[in-house]
């Protein structure tokens, strides 16, 4: 079963009974808006896109998941970020609340990117406060909306909830061979150890290289909704593009079939922690 706000997200529900175990794909949207108004080489900017990422979780919900993945591209507004970190002087004309940039808007990847790619320019000027304020009540808003009434509706119903904030990532290595896999929980803040340690065994036992917390910790997502001391746990997992996809042309490659296949296995996985989970906490 499926809820689609137009150009903002689908939400995919479980047919059956839903556990409390969330799925969401950010960062995987391609519907440009005709307003966008970049100047920067379109293949270019697409490459911030974690492409396919959706469509490698999209079995969730026969596991009895819920997922929910937006359609707008993060480099329109990005909801990994805080709808206040954004660079001043990307606007044209005083914002009417206080902004609080942080060091993703000092690299220009701010809730509003000033760069398509390191030194290329994503506008040829400024943005106005009208442009700007209609991206977050638009985009932003509902995106985050959507998550956490699923999330909140879940925790509600079985007092407590979990919930995987899926990406990719570009290609990197260590000591020479690529990383595969990284799970973030923002240094142990955003979700319970044993969910994490558990989806990284997961991995490890299908072979994936996989590292915790370096270099991606989570960013605004997990800060908004993990809260472990409130049985709210949030966990970050970013996938090596090189597993999958051709990272310039966003082509999948030979290797999708098996990731997605390993993913659904995952997803299984998880499905069964959480069900087990749930019955210890209400055994309690």
């Amino acid at each position: 079963m499926s809820f689609v706000i137009e150009d903002v997200l689908v939400r995919d529900d479980p047919a059956g009974a839903r556990l409390p175990l969330v799925f969401d794909s950010p960062h995987s949207g391609s519907a440009y808006p005709p307003d966008f108004g970049f100047v920067c080489p379109l293949p270019l900017l697409r490459q911030a896109e974690d492409a396919h990422v959706d469509t490698l979780f999209g079995a969730a919900p026969d596991f009895g998941a819920t997922l929910i993945s937006a359609l707008f591209p993060r480099s329109y507004i990005d909801p990994n970020r805080a709808p206040d970190d954004i660079e001043p002087g990307l606007i044209a004309g005083p914002w009417p609340e206080p902004l609080r940039p942080g060091d993703k808007s000092a690299a220009g990847l701010g809730l509003i990117r000033r760069l398509c790619a390191p030194g290329v320019p994503m506008y040829d000027g400024k943005l106005t406060v009208a442009q700007v304020a209609e991206r977050i009540d638009r985009y932003w808003r509902p995106y985050h909306a959507e998550l956490a009434a699923a999330l909140e509706g879940l925790h509600a119903f079985h007092g407590v909830v979990w919930h995987v904030d899926c990406h990719s990532m570009p290609c990197f290595t260590i000591g020479g061979a690529p990383v595969d896999i990284v799970l973030g929980n923002r240094d142990g803040t955003s979700c319970e150890p044993g969910f994490l340690a558990f989806t990284a065994a997961v991995l490890r036992e299908r072979g994936y290289r996989v590292r915790i917390n370096d270099p991606y910790k989570g960013v605004e997502i997990l800060r908004r909704y993990g809260d472990p001391a409130r049985r709210r746990h949030s966990m970050q997992l970013e996938i090596g593009r090189h597993l999958y996809m051709n990272e310039e042309t966003l082509e999948r490659t030979a290797g999708f079939d098996r990731l997605q296949a390993d993913l659904t296995g995952l997803i299984a996985r998880l499905a069964s922690y959480v069900g087990g989970r749930v019955s210890q906490l209400a055994a309690e």
